[in-house]
């Protein structure tokens, strides 16, 4: 049998365009699932660079990284700041019944 090598995926590395963005967004949104949501959030972050957003929001760059990962926990401050850097806002509709 053939060894196979597996790697992880990261999608930080296919989020390009402003499209891209909004598909991952519009994702996570449909999951229903505000931990998946932020992970998307970070995954975006990191595709656009986390130093550079990190500076342009006068954030610290290791703090950011933190807020996104695994068993972070970002203020809804800061991810309102992320979103808004990267041009995008969030919207509030209201559930079908």
């Amino acid at each position: 049998m053939a060894k196979v090598t597996v790697s992880e995926w990261d999608p930080a590395e296919i989020i390009e365009t402003k499209e891209d963005v909004i598909a991952f967004l519009e994702g996570a949104l449909k999951e229903n699932d505000p931990e998946f949501l932020l992970k998307t959030i970070g995954h975006i972050a990191r595709s656009k660079g986390m130093a550079r957003l990190a500076r342009e929001l006068n954030l610290n760059r290791k703090g950011l990284y933190k807020a996104f990962s695994e068993r972070g926990n970002p203020s809804f401050l800061t991810v309102v700041k992320v979103l808004n850097n990267l041009g995008f806002r969030l919207k509030v509709e209201q559930v079908p019944a």
